[in-house]
């Protein structure tokens, strides 16, 4: 008898969705060759209900800014911090905090920075003494530089600090237009048409070819003389620089809320707004813009529970130095399920089928994908929340490194295990 009721359980193992996924995965990794890490709890019972290779390090790629997210959620306030000033005779002096919605127009923008520079009737100097970074981060692709997914960081960030050029027929807009000093047009060609900017200054040349959408974006190649320069052209009067240290009874300035921040960020996976809010949180805890000391922080205080410690380096994901588990960015997702109500949290997260970088993908009468993607070449994620069929709400993560197969096919293959957890969980 014994034997027997041995046997029924070998059986019903063998017939659950649990074995089903399990085996599933491991044939992904097989077919695909590469390695396939899966962590799948119920934040109700506090229990993971499948693990596979979850205790294994994965470079994350976007999946770093729920790092950043929750570091922004434990430091930062409702709206982001846009200046800090003081007055000094008849002279305004302000440092930048690396707010990423001044003048961006990717984001909300309430003008509030702007109109305070503007209406103020003395002199006006800038300094950067605060900014104690690299305007590129560690482990970035070098010849990333001129893509728009890859802009420098900086302490008082303008339009994005991504130039925009337009073709229409044969006259070229750039916004902003004190860059058409810099800009040329070659008489060869590539293969498809482009805007090409040299490495290590603001020199852009056109070079022509198939058409191919004929608008482009440039990262700036920063530097504090530049941003004095466009704030000067945006305003309209003289902005001056000047090397003073940040002094602690220094005046803040907010910007935007910061919801409408995060859900750009979450949502498109904007690497430079994750960028510069990591160095926001650092403002917080320090007097410097330096994107190590908030990372420093935030694992010291509010992460030294997280089943592996993380290697986090950047608030992006771009750098390939990155590393985390799949049941660490479980866990992280559960501190923020019990830090913030659900319907501000599912506002803000990209949705399968609806919006974001997963839009064209978990599809689903009633959406049951919420969360976050991460992909570089050859690595891709996907971490969140999961609705079952049941309404009952799960939190899992999907990591997929160093694969040759198409992410489109990596896509698929997640798509199946996920959808099926949807209907047997």
């Amino acid at each position: 008898m014994r034997f027997i009721f041995l046997m029924w359980g070998f059986v019903v193992a063998a017939c659950s969705p649990r074995y089903a996924l399990v085996k599933e995965l491991k044939r992904t990794e097989l077919e695909l060759k590469d390695h396939t890490g899966f962590a799948l709890y119920d934040p109700e019972r506090k229990k993971f209900l499948m693990e596979f290779q979850s205790d294994r390090y994965f470079t994350p790629a976007s999946n770093t800014k729920i790092f950043t997210f929750y570091a922004s959620l434990k430091l930062l306030g409702d709206s982001t911090i846009s200046l800090k000033y003081i007055q000094r005779n008849d002279s305004l002096i302000f440092w930048g905090m690396g707010d990423p919605a001044f003048l961006n127009p990717d984001t909300y923008s309430n003008g509030k920075p702007l109109e305070f520079l503007q209406s103020q009737p003395g002199k006006l100097y800038f300094s950067a003494s605060n900014f104690q970074t690299e305007s590129l981060g560690p482990g970035w692709a070098w010849d990333d530089y001129s893509y728009a997914y890859s802009a420098e960081r900086s302490p008082l960030p303008l339009y994005g600090n991504l130039i925009s050029i337009k073709r229409d027929s044969s006259t070229f807009r750039i916004n902003p237009p004190r860059f058409f000093e810099h800009f040329t047009e070659a008489t060869e060609s590539r293969e498809y048409e482009t805007v090409e900017r040299e490495l290590d200054n603001n020199r852009l040349t056109y070079f022509p070819g198939k058409l191919n959408g004929s608008e482009w974006k440039v990262p700036v190649r920063y530097s504090s003389d530049l941003v004095v320069d466009l704030l000067s052209d945006t305003l309209k009067r003289t902005v001056e620089e000047i090397t003073w240290s940040l002094p602690e009874d220094a005046k803040e300035l907010q910007g935007v809320p910061l919801d409408s921040v995060y859900r750009v960020m979450m949502q498109e996976s904007d690497n430079f707004i994750a960028e510069q809010l990591l160095m926001q949180c650092a403002a917080v805890v320090s007097d410097t813009l330096k994107p190590e000391i908030a990372i420093d922080h935030v694992i010291k205080y509010y992460l030294n529970d997280l089943p592996d410690k993380p290697r986090w380096v950047d608030g992006s994901g771009l750098s390939r130095y990155n590393l985390f588990t799949p049941r660490s960015i479980v866990m992280l997702w559960d501190k923020i399920q019990s830090e913030m109500p659900q319907e501000r949290l599912f506002t803000l997260l990209a949705v399968g089928g609806r919006n974001g970088t997963i839009k064209d993908w978990y599809r689903n009468e009633v959406p049951y994908i919420f969360g976050k993607t991460g992909t570089l070449s050859n690595n891709h994620s996907l971490s969140g929340y999961l609705v079952t069929r049941k309404g009952k709400i799960l939190i899992f993560s999907m990591m997929n490194n160093n694969y040759l197969a198409t992410t489109t096919e990596v896509r698929k293959r997640m798509e199946k295990v996920l959808f099926t957890i949807h209907e047997k969980f």
